[in-house]
């Protein structure tokens, strides 16, 4: 569990200073903009479909460490994928956020995004790790409300 805590810290230092994806995809067909009132963190998530398949996924914004790396890392994962298998991805990482800090993760199904794991030990963290990912599914949707997380 230790080695998970370190690199949790490691792989949220490094996408806070250097994010993946932070841009406006050029084509970019759907977008979504996401607002967390309790700590003021404001993400616009970018993608680019090609029929049912996101070509590309970007985001922008202001936002604390957590939110940023999540983003980053959501991003990095979603291309190539199927809104399907995003939606999936969606569910699995809630899932994984939300569950109980004592409940086994088994981290093979999720890569690098296992370490927001640590997440679930700061219940108050959970939105921030979470709001890139609620964005993303307004963006799938076409929705045009601003996705807030309360």
């Amino acid at each position: 569990m230790a080695d998970l805590r370190e690199l949790y810290q490691e792989v949220i230092l490094d996408h806070n200073r250097r994010p993946h994806n932070f841009r406006v995809p050029e084509n970019a067909n759907r977008k979504a903009e996401g607002y967390n009132p309790l700590c003021g963190d404001q993400i616009t998530v970018y993608l680019r479909l090609n029929g049912n398949v996101i070509e590309d996924a970007a985001f922008q914004g202001s936002a604390c460490a957590i939110a940023k790396a999540s983003a980053s890392l959501m991003t990095d994962t979603l291309k190539g994928k199927t809104l399907e298998e995003a939606e999936a991805l969606f569910q699995r990482f809630h899932e994984l956020v939300t569950s109980p800090p004592d409940t086994p993760v088994d981290p093979e199904p999720f890569g690098k995004l296992a370490v927001f794991s640590g997440v679930r030990e700061y219940p108050a963290r959970v939105k921030c790790a979470s709001l890139a990912w609620h964005t993303l599914r307004a963006a799938m949707e076409a929705r045009d409300d601003v996705v807030t997380l309360e």
